[in-house]
C-alpha cells in the first residue's frame, strides 16, 4: 500500500564542503534556519490543504453529492495524522527550547 501524501524531507545543500554535515560557517548556519523555517512552512501549509480538503468533502458527503463515505474517512484521517505529527513536533521543538534554556553557560 503507498501512501501518496508522505514525502521525504530533503536538507540537500547542507553541507560544510567537505562533505561532511554540518554547519562551518555563519553563513550557513543562516542557510540551515532558511530551510527548516521553509520546511516547516511547508508543512504546515500541507496539513491546513488537507484539513481544508477534509471540510470540502465532508460538506459534500453531507449534500449528497458523493456518497463514498471511505474518501472521506480516509482524507479524515490523513488529516488528523498530519495534525498529530505537527502537535508532536512543536512539542519536540518546546522541550529543545527548554533544554536550551536551562543549559548553564
Amino acid at each position: 500500500m503507498e501512501v501518496s501524501g508522505v514525502k521525504p524531507l530533503s536538507v540537500s545543500g547542507l553541507t560544510n564542503g567537505s562533505g561532511t554535515s554540518g554547519v562551518a560557517k555563519t553563513g550557513d548556519a543562516t542557510k540551515v534556519a532558511e530551510s527548516f523555517g521553509d520546511i516547516l512552512e511547508n508543512a504546515l501549509q500541507a496539513v491546513d490543504n488537507q484539513e481544508k480538503q477534509v471540510r470540502v468533502l465532508n460538506e459534500q458527503f453531507v449534500t449528497g453529492q458523493i456518497s463514498d463515505v471511505h474518501t472521506l474517512m480516509i482524507a479524515s484521517e490523513k488529516a488528523q495524522l498530519g495534525l498529530q505529527l505537527t502537535v508532536q513536533v512543536r512539542n519536540k521543538v518546546i522541550e529543545a527550547y527548554q533544554e536550551i534554556m536551562r543549559t548553564q553557560l
